[in-house]
């Protein structure tokens, strides 16, 4: 009995020891990523331009970089505000944490290389070497072509500086040891050539992370496989009510029902000269597409857009619910 109890003891004592070394090793073996490299990025007009387009119509930089309006419909972002951040994405949301993002203005980030922000863009890891949590979708900018992430790059250190501080994001464990895991190298594809409308509709998609929205979320925040444009994920807006995304997937009876016409011009009247987004009174919907920044996407892009959709595996998931107002309290 004493033997039995001795070899249980190694083995209890063998298994903190794993247990530890792990830990460890996810603390502070991980990410192994490589270093920065040396890059200088030229400012052309071109990259400004195409940088200016991805950031504010594709990518959506200036989503979350900026000041969203919430208190209309669509949360535009505030004018004056491009690139200063402060958006939280916190447990209210669903997120396993509190996250905020980061001033990318030149003001804060007068101190960082081009070679840093391509590394953190790309693979998630910012100049301290510590992980972004995926709220920021490194994950598909992972893919973008090189030549579109150096736009991006220049459009950002065009910014017109504004001063603040940046609050630092908390991860809730055990997704604080487990992130360290998520980074991957950058694996850039070419441009796709504008004629092939699924590869170039493909490339365009994942650039805007339209499945990141449209798909559901596990406990660690990440898409649920099989789900994957099959709407139903739930944005939880504090003091406003639950928005839940679209099925876009091609399912006849649950998905996307849109012609490609009819798609194009959904988008597009949101960037009629004549549109005004109404202020969002309580009980009444809001949503969290921003509908008024993919609307500066060409119609050309939103076709591409269509058509890849129409490729993907049909997920049948009725969404009839799209927005749950917050019960109000009354005083």
């Amino acid at each position: 009995m004493k033997t039995l109890f001795n070899i249980l003891k190694w083995v209890a004592a063998g298994l903190i020891v794993l247990v530890l070394a792990a830990v460890i090793y996810l603390k502070f073996g991980l990410p192994n990523i490589d270093s920065p490299e040396d890059l200088k990025v030229e400012i052309t007009p071109e990259r400004l331009e195409r940088g200016e387009y991805l950031a504010n119509n594709v990518n959506l930089c200036m989503d979350c970089h900026s000041k969203r309006n919430f208190s209309v419909y669509t949360g535009p972002p505030t004018p004056g505000t491009e690139g200063v951040g402060g958006d939280v994405f916190n447990e209210d949301m669903g997120f396993p944490g509190t996250f905020y993002s980061r001033n990318i203005t030149p003001h804060s980030l007068k101190d960082w290389t081009d070679g840093e922000l391509y590394r953190a863009i790309t693979s998630g890891i910012d100049k301290n070497n510590e992980v972004i949590f995926p709220v920021m979708p490194w994950q598909y900018y992972n893919k973008m072509a090189t030549e579109d992430v150096y736009s991006i790059i220049a459009y950002v250190r065009s910014l017109d500086p504004i001063a603040s501080e940046n609050k630092e994001s908390k991860t809730n464990f055990p997704v604080s040891l487990i992130k360290n895991t998520f980074p991957s190298e950058p694996h850039p594809m070419e441009l796709p050539d504008k004629s092939d409308r699924v590869a170039y509709g493909a490339y365009l998609t994942n650039a805007a992370g339209c499945v990141e929205c449209h798909s559901q979320k596990d406990a660690q925040g990440t898409n649920i496989p099989g789900t994957e444009f099959g709407g139903g994920m739930a944005f939880k807006l504090p003091g406003v009510g639950t928005v839940y995304s679209a099925n876009i997937s091609p399912d006849r009876e649950t998905g996307l029902k849109h012609t490609e016409e009819s798609f194009i011009a959904t988008f597009k009247a949101y960037a009629d000269s004549s549109y005004v987004p109404h202020e969002v009174q309580p009980g009444q919907m809001q949503t969290m597409m921003p509908w008024m920044m993919y609307a500066g996407m060409t119609e050309e892009d939103l076709g591409a857009i269509y058509a890849f959709l129409q490729t993907v595996a049909p997920i049948k998931n009725e969404v009839s619910v799209k927005f749950e107002p917050a019960e109000i309290t009354m005083k």
